[in-house]
C-alpha cells in the first residue's frame, strides 16, 4: 500500500484500522487489539524512537494523567517501531536516567511498521512514526487525527480538551462546541437562527 493509498483510506469519520500487536504494560510482555477496546475510547499516539529526548516528555505526561482519561472512559495506547524489548528496557529505567519508568498504559511495539503505515504517520526517510496522534471513540471511529513533525511535542490537556468536546457532542447530538470549548461552557446550535441565542451571549 502507498503512502497516498493509506491516506485515502483513513480519514476522521472513518473506522480506525484495527491491529494486533506485542506491548509492554506492567513489566511485561501482552497482546493489544484495538477492536478489544470497543465500547471504550481510545488515544493512540505515535512516537519516532525509544531513549530518545521529546518521547519521554509525551509519555510521561499521558502516564502522569491517565486518571483523567481513565475518568473519561479512555484508555491510552502508545506507539514506536521499537521492539518489545526496546519498550521494556525503556521503562525499566528511571526517567531521571532518561527513561520513562513504570507506565499506566501499555506501549506497543510496531517493529513491522504495519500500523504507523495504516495510520499513514511512517516517515519513509527517516523510518519512524511521525508524532501523530488519534482519537477513536466506543465504536471504533477515528474522530480527530493529528501529526506533527519529529522536533516537537504534543499538549496532553489539548488532548483531554478534544476528547471531552468530542464526548460532549456524541451525547448532544444537537449541539456543537465552539472555538476554546471547556467542559461547563456555552455550546451552540448548529441552527441559522437557534445559533444566535449563543453569539448574544459571548
Amino acid at each position: 500500500m502507498s503512502q497516498h493509498e493509506a491516506h485515502e483510506c483513513l480519514r476522521v469519520g472513518q473506522a480506525a484500522p484495527d491491529f494486533t500487536a506485542t506491548a509492554v504494560y506492567d513489566q511485561e510482555f501482552s497482546e493489544v487489539k484495538l477492536s478489544n477496546y470497543r465500547g471504550k475510547y481510545v488515544v493512540i499516539f505515535f512516537y519516532p524512537l525509544d531513549f530518545t529526548f521529546v518521547c519521554p516528555t509525551e509519555i510521561t505526561a499521558f502516564s502522569d494523567r491517565y486518571d483523567a482519561f481513565k475518568d473519561l472512559n479512555t484508555e491510552v495506547l502508545g506507539i514506536s517501531v521499537d521492539s518489545e524489548f526496546s519498550h521494556l528496557a525503556w521503562t525499566q529505567t528511571d526517567r531521571k536516567s532518561g527513561g520513562v519508568g513504570d507506565l499506566n498504559y501499555p506501549l506497543v511495539s510496531d517493529i513491522k511498521k504495519e500500523i504507523s503505515t495504516a495510520y499513514n504517520v511512517l516517515d519513509p526517510d527517516a523510518g519512524v512514526a511521525l508524532r501523530g496522534l488519534f482519537i477513536i471513540d466506543k465504536e471504533g471511529v477515528v474522530q480527530h487525527a493529528t501529526i506533527n513533525n519529529l522536533a516537537f511535542g504534543r499538549n496532553v490537556d489539548e488532548t483531554l480538551r478534544t476528547l471531552q468536546a468530542i464526548q460532549h457532542v456524541q451525547s448532544h447530538p444537537d449541539e456543537v462546541c465552539p472555538a476554546g470549548w471547556q467542559p461547563g461552557d456555552k455550546t451552540m446550535n448548529p441552527d441559522p437562527v437557534k445559533s444566535k441565542v449563543y453569539f448574544e451571549s459571548v
